[in-house]
């Protein structure tokens, strides 16, 4: 790679030797444990510099290819950062997380069957051209083409389950002026684009249940999966106490599961295989104790099944010992168990509405999905409109009388979820009398945030993804106006219920449950996974721990 101007004239004043590992692309950390101490020192300040030139070192690199800013790495920011062709476009990728989740083996890793290392996928690496900023992006300026970020790399909300803005209870004023001293600091810049790709996701959904936020475990990013691993094995640990009393016991090894989806019944499938499997072997004295419950506001679980595979999962799970109670309502949790203070080895006491106050070890909370306060406050109002805005035809009536003052994004109203066109671009409309609408040619919305218009498409990765593959490659031929719009192709869904058996429903029909479902369970995941490091780590660690059993071990 070339060094560009930009970096020459704050290198110029270095020795030859430093220039020349600069320009082979030596990485910093290795170039300064071979320079000698005077040299180190000349090399710790032009790195400082670097950082700070950052974005102009983008923009010189970008080589007449248009920059795509891709907001959020998941399923779908991932996957449409992976496919464009790097030779049209430059792919900037801003997100908190600095890797992509794979999220249908967080409930493996959280339970130890699979390392978190295996649902990883790093953004940055030897093998891509993406360019990444690990930062919250806090406002877009449409007409510009410019989006404020905020940096995030000391963020420790970045690795979890979000389930509220991180500004949450700031005025306007006081949020203003916090930018204005971050942006001195540095910790707010501003970024160009040529388009736009907002794939920012959802925030889990509490439903403003009491205690939920602060003190029930989520399921959405491998940070959820390591705190639930410690908080289980926490729980086995403080139960095996000899100053533990059964009823403390009962309540410690008592896990409530809220929700019936998949995320909720795999999970709990996964907690019982490791119970029944090696730590009923480590603690069998505790599994007398144990208790697992599937708590849902629905008359039934994993709604998104046939009839006859959602029966057949509840007999499993009876048959295994773990209750699933429907059409029960969670009213609140807080730390202690039922009449008693919080202490070192405390249990926590959920109330049912239905059942009244339990003490349970762990809360596990996968009730669905709610709008990222980011698609409710900064793609609301659009200040000034772009060059690429399109009006959409109106009616003849409608022509003179709707002259709009202010434009807003259009969004679900049920969800609140940004709606497109069926090329997946942003629509607004208009606050005039008949309310007109139009589209933002350049700026697209996909993944959770998004809903196209019409369409009743489930928030499933499944969907983001497929989205995120239409669009890039659209792009890539320059035929999005000319192609036609999105259509969603449903390969199936698929479920883990415990014991080595698993639910498959297939797109065109067709039904397969037990042993058989469990192999095309595990085939499809190991398929899936993107890196041939994890497609190799994955059987690994899946042998590994059918042979030692799964690591118990709290770090």
């Amino acid at each position: 790679m070339k060094l560009t101007t930009t970096r020459l004239t704050h290198l110029h004043q270095l020795p030859t030797g430093v220039r020349e590992l600069l320009s082979r692309n030596i990485p910093r950390a290795a170039c300064a444990r071979l320079l000698p101490l005077t040299s180190r020192r000349q090399f710790a300040d032009v790195t400082q510099q670097r950082r700070n030139l950052t974005t102009q070192q983008l923009d010189s690199g970008r080589d007449e290819r248009e920059r795509v800013v891709i907001l959020g790495s998941g399923w779908a920011g991932y996957t449409i950062a992976r496919e464009l062709d790097p030779k049209k476009y430059q792919a900037v990728v801003v997100s908190p997380r600095s890797y992509f989740a794979f999220t249908p083996l967080l409930a493996s890793t959280s339970v130890g069957t699979l390392e978190f290392r295996t649902a990883l996928e790093p953004i940055r690496t030897r093998r891509s051209d993406i360019s990444f900023f690990q930062g919250w992006a806090d406002s877009v300026d449409f007409k510009n083409g410019k989006i404020a970020v905020e940096e995030a790399v000391a963020d420790p909300s970045s690795s979890r389950a979000l389930t509220q803005d991180r500004h949450a209870g700031q005025t306007k004023e006081e949020r203003k002026e916090e930018k204005r001293v971050e942006a001195k600091k540095g910790k707010l810049f501003d970024l160009t684009y040529d388009k736009l790709v907002v794939t920012v996701g959802c925030y889990s959904q509490t439903f403003g249940t009491p205690g939920v936020k602060e003190h029930a475990y989520f399921l959405k990013d491998v940070g959820d999966a390591r705190r639930i691993r410690s908080r289980l094995l926490a729980c086995f640990e403080a139960a095996a106490l000899p100053t533990t009393t059964d009823d403390m016991r009962r309540h410690l090894l008592n896990f409530a599961v809220v929700g019936g989806g998949p995320t909720g019944i795999e999970f709990s499938a996964e907690l019982h295989d490791i119970i029944r499997e090696d730590l009923a072997r480590i603690y069998p004295e505790l599994v007398p104790f144990s208790k697992i419950t599937v708590y849902d506001v629905a008359t039934k679980v994993l709604p998104m099944f046939d009839e006859k595979l959602g029966k057949y999962a509840m007999e499993i799970f009876k048959r295994e010992g773990i209750d699933i109670k429907t059409s029960h309502h969670v009213e609140g949790l807080w730390p202690g168990a039922p009449g008693e203070s919080p202490g070192d080895h405390s249990a926590f006491t959920l109330k049912v509405k239905e059942e009244g106050e339990l003490g349970v070890g762990m809360v596990v909370w996968s009730t669905g999905l709610m709008s990222n306060p980011f698609v409710a406050n900064a793609l609301d109002e659009v200040r000034e409109l772009p060059h690429t805005f399109e009006r959409l035809a109106a009616a003849p009536e409608d022509s003179q009388t709707s002259n709009p003052q202010q434009w807003r994004v259009k969004k679900d109203a049920k969800s609140s979820s940004i709606l497109t066109d069926p090329q997946l671009r942003m629509k607004l409309v208009g606050d005039g009398k008949n309310k007109p609408e139009g589209i933002l040619n350049d700026v697209y919305a996909i993944g959770d945030c998004a809903i196209l218009e019409g369409s009743s498409y489930p928030a499933t990765a499944q969907v983001a993804s497929q989205k995120a593959s239409w669009l890039a490659k659209r792009l890539n031929k320059g035929d999005l106006d000319r192609a036609a719009g999105f259509t969603f192709k449903n390969i199936g869904v698929m479920a883990y219920i415990g014991n080595w058996n698993a639910l498959f429903q297939g797109g065109e029909g067709g039904n397969i449950s037990g042993r058989l479902a469990w192999v095309i369970w595990r085939g499809a995941y190991l398929t899936k996974s993107v890196s041939w490091r994890n497609k190799i780590l994955i059987p690994i660690y899946w042998m590994i721990n059918w042979i030692f059993g799964r690591d118990i071990s709290r770090f």
